[in-house]
């Protein structure tokens, strides 16, 4: 451009000089700059044009015929759909205190028998080990001879009670087998519920002490070790029943005003994403649970559901607030490219002059996602675009990966 502007004004001199006062100089200078203008208009013509064009393709994609059919392109129009509005909460499976337990021993001794394994399911009252110790052959022959002072003492004292009534031997005598009589039954009372505390039977001689299941469920940790010395006090065995698994979900503070006991949630967790499972609260406490101004709300889930969980698991939680009638497209229909989210609106069918094929069209168009429940996204659009425009459900993945030259992109 600059070559052209320095040889049509060299031009312009040279016939000035050569024909200064001449009326055929004057018309050649005003064709030079004539000539210099119509350059200068088409050249920008040409870079506003180029321009537009970059601009067009980085929100447009076009797919021929054929293109269309093979990725199955589907279109639809923006519904009106009774969505839920939700609050997104993360919190962690646990259960009851009354589902758990913590098994150990009333007696310690040397672990003789472990008769189940971790993950074994066990019912309530079920022998998970024996412990060998002397001092319970102690208590049962304490127990074996206050049963047996028992019996000759309440002979005695039938004996007693009849020669006191007919006044043939001292009363005294009398109270004096009473009182044996009630100190023998309390020895073998107590060593009785000594033998039971211990899951021990009252008949025969025994140093084996079984270690049962105190409830129904499954066997955690398991502590000991044959030949080992289980101490009381100490956790042998954990025993937990899933049946009953709730959630402990943590919600700030500014969303306690929205929650309320019955409210239904939907869950998955975190390592398994394409699970979701529902609940319903049931409990919501009363206090900050730490510093980060959390409370814990309590869901309970359903036992069918709740089989194959183990206590402990993280979720990811959105709880279930009030139904709103909203704008919605199905959730296959937004992609999102870098910070933004689109649909696109298929338009008319142009012909590719080059390749003569006729060619389909798509816009991209910005809008804000919402509420996200049943496979349905609440949209809000940027800018407006017409009531019947015909926008992709399926297939958007496609065009945005086209519409960037196949680059990478998110969804």
């Amino acid at each position: 451009m600059k070559d052209i502007l320095n040889y049509l004004t060299a031009k312009s001199v040279k016939i000035l000089t050569q024909s200064s006062q001449s009326f055929i100089s004057l018309r050649a200078l005003r064709f030079a700059l004539a000539c210099l203008a119509v350059t200068l208009i088409a050249c920008s013509e040409k870079k506003t044009e180029e321009t537009h064009e970059e601009e067009k393709s980085q929100t447009e994609a076009a797919l021929t015929e054929s293109q269309y059919k093979t990725v199955g392109i589907e279109t639809g129009f923006v519904e009106e759909r009774n969505l839920n509005k939700i609050i997104k909460a993360n919190g962690y499976t646990t259960v009851p205190p009354q589902n758990s337990a913590e098994v150990s021993t009333l007696i310690g001794g040397t672990v003789k028998d472990i008769y189940v394994l971790e993950g074994t399911f066990v019912n309530k009252g079920k022998v998970l080990a024996t412990i060998q110790n002397l001092e319970v052959i102690e208590i049962q022959e304490d127990y074996h001879s206050a049963a047996a002072n028992v019996e000759y003492l309440q002979l005695e004292y039938n004996r007693q009670k009849t020669l006191s009534d007919e006044n043939v031997n001292p009363r005294k005598t009398f109270q004096e087998v009473k009182a044996k009589l009630a100190a023998e039954r309390a020895r073998a009372q107590a060593a009785k519920n000594k033998l039971e505390a211990l899951h021990v039977g009252t008949k025969g001689s025994s140093s084996l002490v079984p270690i049962v299941a105190p409830i129904s469920g499954y066997v955690g940790k398991i502590s000991i070790a044959k030949g080992a010395f289980a101490q009381t006090g100490v956790s042998l065995f954990e025993v937990v029943d899933n049946s009953q698994m709730h959630l402990d979900l943590n919600v700030y503070e500014k969303d306690l005003g929205s929650i309320s006991i019955g409210q239904v949630i939907d869950f998955v967790l975190t390592n398994q994403s394409n699970k979701s499972i529902k609940g319903k609260i049931f409990g919501i406490n009363k206090s900050f649970s730490n510093e980060s101004k959390t409370v814990a709300v309590h869901a309970k889930i359903d036992p069918a559901d709740a089989k194959d969980l183990i206590s402990g698991m993280y979720v990811s939680a959105n709880i279930n607030i009030v139904n709103a009638t909203v704008p919605a497209l199905p959730k296959d229909a937004v992609v999102r490219n870098a910070d933004k989210y689109f649909v696109f609106v298929q338009e008319e069918e142009h012909k590719n002059e080059k390749t003569k094929e006729t060619e389909i069209h798509f816009k991209a168009i910005e809008v804000i996602p919402g509420t996200t429940d049943l496979g349905f996204t609440e949209i809000k659009f940027v800018d407006r675009i017409a009531t019947d425009a015909k926008i992709v459900t399926k297939g958007a993945f496609y065009l945005l990966s086209a519409m960037k030259g196949g680059g990478e992109h998110e969804h």
